[in-house]
């Protein structure tokens, strides 16, 4: 597309529609927000009109008028219009996760390969510099023994979410379990085995144990339904040098920003890999699986 902003389509109207994906195609420099599709037309209007584009009540139409979808809305929702606008040539970026099932997500992922699209997943921390240097900064150190994620937060007891009914079936594990492992998955080498996973109802709250390629262990904490104020969000590594601590708490809209900006030059390039692309997102979907069949 050499230096063509791209023409961008929303699909989805809940609140990171409105508070994220919306307001960041709009804002930013080399992105246009050209058209809003969702299942309610009033909602897809309403985000709409403050940003000039048009809402539409078809998602074929949408397709017709961009050259990208940026998606907010549930897996089992996002996948089949997914693959319907990479068979169309589109460029997508995709919330997390990635689909419903393992199979419907390798089905994308083969889609996506096929038509030559360019993709990223909304996993909002890897865009950070502050997150990338430090994962750079672990790579250059080595010696990693181990791990450890904690994300404790009331998400969930929030009623901006109360009729989210995928993230109130799913809960910690399909929310916010993609991004914590990605980032140990991304920090310690890749995580090839699920040595244990406990869900304690009281608090619900999940546990989980990996095994790295590298020989680390790692752990993960998870819960949406704990009044904790600040919530309760870091990440840390040990070994042969000592200990290595993330807090990747930072702005939505500022890392959206950052990953416009990747998706745009990717797209400009006709750069279709990425460590954050729609193959991350089957890999996540797979460990989603995995901690499932490990439940105690």
């Amino acid at each position: 597309m050499n230096d063509t902003r791209p023409r961008i389509g929303l699909v989805g109207a809940g609140p990171w529609a409105q508070r994220v994906h919306g307001p960041g195609v709009a804002a930013h420099p080399d992105t246009d927000l050209v058209s809003v599709w969702a299942r309610r037309p009033e909602a897809a209007a309403a985000i709409a009109a403050p940003h000039g584009a048009t809402p539409t009540t078809s998602f074929d139409d949408l397709l017709a008028a961009v050259d990208a979808v940026t998606f907010a809305v549930p897996p089992a929702v996002q996948a089949p219009l997914a693959l319907r606008a990479v068979e169309a040539g589109k460029h997508v970026i995709l919330e997390k996760p990635l689909a419903a099932s393992v199979e419907e997500a390798g089905q994308l992922v083969d889609a996506a390969e096929r038509a030559g699209v360019t993709t990223l997943m909304m996993l909002t921390f890897r865009y950070a510099p502050e997150v990338a240097d430090w994962l750079a900064a672990t790579h250059r150190t080595g010696g990693w023994h181990g791990g450890a994620a904690r994300w404790l937060s009331a998400t969930l007891l929030d009623s901006k979410y109360e009729t989210s009914a995928w993230r109130h079936a799913g809960g910690a594990l399909a929310d916010i379990g993609p991004h914590t492992f990605d980032l140990l998955d991304a920090a310690l080498g890749e995580i090839t085995t699920v040595l244990h996973a406990h869900f304690a109802e009281r608090g619900r709250t999940w546990h989980v144990l990996f095994g790295h390629d590298s020989g680390a262990t790692s752990t993960a904490t998870m819960t949406m339904h704990t009044p904790a104020e600040p919530p309760i969000n870091d990440f840390s590594v040990f070994g042969e040098h000592g200990l290595s601590y993330l807090d990747p708490s930072g702005d939505a809209s500022v890392r959206y920003a950052a990953l416009l900006d990747q998706f745009v030059a990717m797209v400009r390039a006709g750069a279709t890999e990425h460590p954050t692309d729609i193959r991350r997102g089957l890999h996540l979907q797979r460990l989603h699986h995995q901690v499932l069949a490990h439940l105690d």
